[in-house]
C-alpha cells in the first residue's frame, strides 16, 4: 500500500505552493469588493506567476522541461491551489495533465520539436482537449449493466487536402478553451477517430466562451469551419485513448483534489473565525455545538483526503490492482462520490459557524459553497457514479486482471 510519508521534495513543493496561495492568490480572489460584485474573472497575472513557479509544467517529464511530478504530487498541488481559488487550480491542473499526455506520451518526436519550445517559452500557453460534441450523452450510468455502444459517430470531421487537413465541426464543454493556445481536437476520419493539433489562432477556428458554465475554470465552445492545419499535426493512433476519460474509474483524481481544497479552505476559515468570535464570555470554538461541527468537518476532510490520495497512488501504480495490493474497484469514482457530498456538507457547516455572516456576499463562504456545489452537480452526477461502482462490484465494466497486469 502507499506510504503516507511524503518525500522531502513533495513536502517542499506543497509548502511552496501553500505559501504562494496565502501571499499572492488569496488577497486578490478573496477581496471583499470582488466577492460582493460576484466577479469570477480569471486573474491572468496570478496564472502567470503560478506558471513561473513551474505549476503549468508540473507533470511534464523532466527531459521535456517539466518537473516530472507523479499524480499524487499533482493532487497535493491542485488541492493547495484550490484552497485559494478553484478556477486557477482547474486551469493549471488541466494544462499540466495535458502537457504530460501530449508531449510525453502522444506526440511524435517531430511534433514535440515543433510545439514544445513554444509551450515552454510562453507562460500563457495553456492547453485544451476538445472531445465532447454538443448533445452527446457520455454517461455510462444510463446503460447500467448494458454494453455501451462501440464506435461513436463524430460529427467533427477532418478530410485530407494536399498536405493539409481540413476540419469542420463543433466541440462543446471544452475546458480551458477561452485561453488555450493549443487544442487537441478529436475528429472523425476515414480511418476512424483521430486527434489533431490545432493552434490558436488558426483561420476557421472560433472559440466562444461559456460564461455561465457549471464548471471550474473557463470553458467554451469550438467552432471549426474549413479549419486548415498541416497534415503532420495529426497525432498517432494511440493518442485518442490517452486523452479520453479513463473508462474504468481509475484515472488521476485531480478534480477530486480541487474539491478537497475548496472544503479545506472553508474549514480553515471557520476554525480561524471561531477562535476569534466571543460569545457568552468565551470564544465560540469552546461551545460544544461549534466544536462538534468543527470535528465533523475535520473528519470528512481527512477521510476525503485519504480517498483522493489512494486513488492518486493507484493511478501512479496500476500494477497494484494485479497483485491485489488494491481492491479491483474504481477508486477515482469512489473518491468522486465521497468528496462531492462530504465537501458540500463541510462548506455548509463552515458557513453556519459564521452565523448570519456566512451568507453575506462579501464573505468567502458563499464562494466556497458555490464551488463545492459545482463539484457535486457538474459533469456526471453521483447517481451515475454509484451505478458505475455497482457494476465494478460484480465485475462488469472494469478491465480483467490480465489487462491490469499488462500495465
Amino acid at each position: 500500500m502507499y506510504s503516507l510519508h511524503l518525500s522531502a521534495e513533495q513536502s517542499e513543493i506543497r509548502d511552496t505552493v501553500r505559501d504562494f496561495v496565502t501571499a499572492v492568490i488569496k488577497p486578490v480572489v478573496l477581496n471583499a469588493d470582488r466577492l460582493d460584485a460576484g466577479d469570477r474573472t480569471l486573474p491572468m497575472h496570478l496564472l502567470d506567476r503560478a506558471s513561473q513557479l513551474g505549476l503549468r509544467t508540473l507533470a511534464l517529464a523532466e527531459e521535456h522541461g517539466g518537473s516530472g511530478a507523479d499524480w499524487l504530487t499533482a493532487c497535493m498541488v491542485v488541492e493547495e491551489l484550490a484552497a485559494g481559488d478553484a478556477d486557477i487550480a482547474a486551469v493549471l491542473g488541466e494544462t499540466s495533465r495535458l502537457a504530460h499526455i501530449l508531449f510525453d506520451q502522444a506526440m511524435t518526436e517531430a511534433q514535440c520539436e515543433a510545439f514544445l519550445p513554444g509551450f515552454l517559452a510562453d507562460d500563457r500557453c495553456h492547453l485544451a482537449f476538445a472531445g465532447h460534441e454538443p448533445d452527446e450523452d457520455t454517461r455510462l450510468g444510463v446503460n447500467y449493466h448494458r454494453p455501451v455502444a462501440i464506435g461513436r459517430t463524430l460529427r467533427t470531421v477532418a478530410r485530407a487536402s494536399g498536405d493539409s487537413l481540413v476540419v469542420n465541426g463543433v466541440k462543446g464543454c471544452v475546458a480551458n478553451a477561452p485561453l488555450a493556445k493549443l487544442f487537441a481536437v478529436e475528429v472523425g476520419t476515414p480511418d476512424g477517430p483521430r486527434v489533431v493539433l490545432v493552434p490558436a489562432p488558426t483561420p476557421g477556428l472560433t472559440v466562444r466562451a461559456n460564461a455561465n458554465a457549471w464548471h471550474h475554470g473557463p470553458c467554451g465552445t469550438l467552432e471549426l469551419a474549413d479549419c486548415r492545419v498541416p497534415l503532420q499535426n495529426l497525432l498517432p493512433d494511440h493518442a485518442g485513448a490517452l486523452l479520453a476519460p479513463e473508462p474504468f474509474g481509475r484515472g488521476s483524481p485531480l478534480s477530486q483534489a480541487i474539491n478537497l481544497g475548496i472544503g479545506r479552505a472553508a474549514y480553515e476559515a471557520a476554525l480561524d473565525y471561531t477562535r476569534l468570535r466571543v460569545q457568552g464570555g468565551r470564544p465560540i470554538v469552546e461551545h460544544q455545538a461549534i466544536a462538534e461541527k468543527l470535528a465533523n468537518m475535520a473528519i470528512r476532510l481527512d477521510v476525503a483526503r485519504s480517498a483522493v490520495w489512494r486513488a492518486a497512488w493507484a493511478a501512479d501504480h496500476p500494477q497494484a490492482y494485479a497483485d491485489r495490493s488494491l481492491p479491483h474497484l474504481p477508486l477515482q469514482t469512489i473518491a468522486q462520490v465521497f468528496t462531492a457530498e462530504a465537501i458540500v456538507t463541510v462548506c455548509k457547516d463552515a458557513a453556519e459557524c459564521f452565523g448570519a455572516m456566512g451568507v453575506m456576499r462579501d464573505m468567502p463562504l458563499q464562494k466556497y459553497l458555490h464551488d463545492a456545489r459545482v463539484c457535486l452537480h457538474g459533469g456526471d452526477g453521483a447517481t451515475e457514479a454509484r451505478l458505475r461502482i455497482a457494476e465494478a462490484l460484480v465485475g462488469f465494466r472494469h478491465p480483467p486482471i490480465d489487462a491490469v497486469a499488462a500495465e
